[in-house]
């Protein structure tokens, strides 16, 4: 079998199945371990997958840049920062992470909302500007241009001081194995701040990330409230999630 023939083998394997086990796959196909995973190291080079010990699992398409995720899956993530939205009750403090669902919440918050915000993304704060009664709370440090969001020592000492009722996370990977994952270590160490000051965190996840994993770990699935997503999500991966003790909450 030619190389391109085995790597679009392992493309639909997982697609299928939603992870490829380097060992199993040798096996099939009476080649070596070596083989395969060299196959795996240089479509994880493409961006077509994510390594992991054993093999691989799907990559998340929502590592690209601000403006690139601004295309993808709009509708998706209306479905959910509808969702979002509605958990938001009058004089809660709210803290809102960076990312393209995240300023979609922003814009869902009832105009009539009395409420803090707290956030290190400039974008939603500004979708926050003109609203009424909603009280802005920016978190600063060094920006982070491929998510606009601040990140560093800076940002980190200012989360420690606030306490929030709500955090909604914005993640690239949710996986039943792999956890909730992002494509930045500095960036997972940010999300990671606020849930630990967070009474509840919630998951802005729309279906494109549900089954994906990125590099970097940001928590267990058992240390959100939910994971928030829209009515196309794959089933298989909501019912994955779901068997692994996640409460997956679909957007009607």
């Amino acid at each position: 079998m030619l190389a391109a023939q085995r790597k679009d083998l392992i493309l639909a394997t997982l697609r299928s199945e939603g992870r490829v086990v380097a060992k199993d796959l040798a096996a099939e196909l009476e080649l070596s371990e070596d083989t395969i995973r060299r196959d795996l190291r240089e479509l994880a080079a493409d961006g077509l997958l994510h390594r992991v010990h054993g093999g691989a699992l799907p990559a998340s398409p929502a590592v690209a840049d601000f403006t690139a995720r601004s295309r993808i899956g709009t509708g998706a993530k209306a479905e959910v920062a509808g969702a979002a939205a509605a958990l938001v009750r009058p004089g809660q403090t709210v803290a809102i992470d960076g990312g393209t669902t995240a300023r979609e919440l922003a814009r869902r918050l009832p105009a009539d909302l009395r409420a803090t915000v707290v956030t290190h993304s400039p974008t939603v704060a500004i979708e926050l500007a003109t609203h009424p009664s909603v009280e802005v709370i920016i978190v600063g440090g060094r920006l982070f241009k491929h998510s606009v969001v601040a990140y560093g020592a800076i940002a980190h000492e200012a989360i420690g001081r606030v306490s929030a009722d709500l955090f909604f996370l914005g993640v690239t990977g949710i996986h039943p194995v792999a956890g909730l994952t992002t494509g930045d270590a500095e960036e997972a160490a940010i999300k990671r701040a606020w849930t630990e000051r967070s009474a509840e965190t919630y998951v802005l996840g729309s279906g494109e990330k549900i089954g994906a994993a990125s590099a970097f770990e940001v928590v267990p699935l058992a240390a959100v409230t939910a994971v928030l997503t829209d009515a196309a999500a794959p089933e298989r991966g909501v019912a994955e999630l779901r068997a692994a003790g996640v409460d997956v909450r679909v957007a009607s």
